[in-house]
């Protein structure tokens, strides 16, 4: 018998895992390295447990891949719409301010780019994703699912030209770079309905 794969919702009892998870598959991305030079998965995952909390955080709509019982990848989907309560952003702020340190110049500047490439058209915003092993195909199983899952476009910004074919394989292509102020470029993706 071959390895048992499954994807789970994620919830409060897994977010720390599919963070955790996450962390590890950006260690080497050319945006998170740029905003936290020296960064570290622990602090990373505090980071991205933060950012989840702050930004994101629908129920069901971020999923956690286990590959043999062990967690190998993770996304999170936005519905088309969805700002976070002021109140659930307010919490996560002290998680941020402790990973991002001197990189919170950085970090606003992203954001301020990100959201002025945002397509105004509704749609569902995949805002991370993230494979632990690559070359197993744990992303494609994730976008695959979370597409499954949607109902009209979906947009994501990706911080690697490497995973630009990954994307486009599903249906997203290249709408446009997203250029941050001394910072490296992000890849603007849409995905028709």
């Amino acid at each position: 018998m071959g390895p048992q794969r499954i994807i789970h919702d994620v919830n409060r009892a897994t977010l720390n895992e599919a963070c955790r998870v996450v962390a590890r598959a950006f260690a080497d991305d050319p945006v998170l390295r740029w905003i936290r030079p020296r960064g570290a998965v622990r602090g990373d995952t505090i980071l991205f447990r933060g950012l989840y909390s702050a930004l994101h955080g629908v129920p069901g709509t971020a999923h956690r891949l286990r590959d043999d019982g062990v967690a190998v990848g993770a996304a999170f989907w936005d519905p088309p719409g969805f700002t976070p309560p002021v109140a659930q952003q307010l919490t996560a702020l002290p998680r941020l301010g402790v990973t991002v340190r001197t990189g919170i110049g950085r970090g606003i500047r992203l954001i301020t780019a990100i959201e002025a490439a945002r397509p105004a058209e509704p749609h569902w915003y995949l805002s991370t994703i993230g494979a632990a092993v690559h070359g197993r195909g744990v992303g494609t199983a994730l976008l695959r699912h979370g597409l499954d899952r949607i109902d009209g476009p979906a947009y994501l910004e990706s911080s690697n030209r490497a995973n630009i074919p990954l994307y486009e394989r599903v249906g997203f292509a290249v709408t446009g770079e997203i250029t941050i102020d001394g910072g490296p470029p992000l890849w603007a993706m849409w995905r028709p309905a």
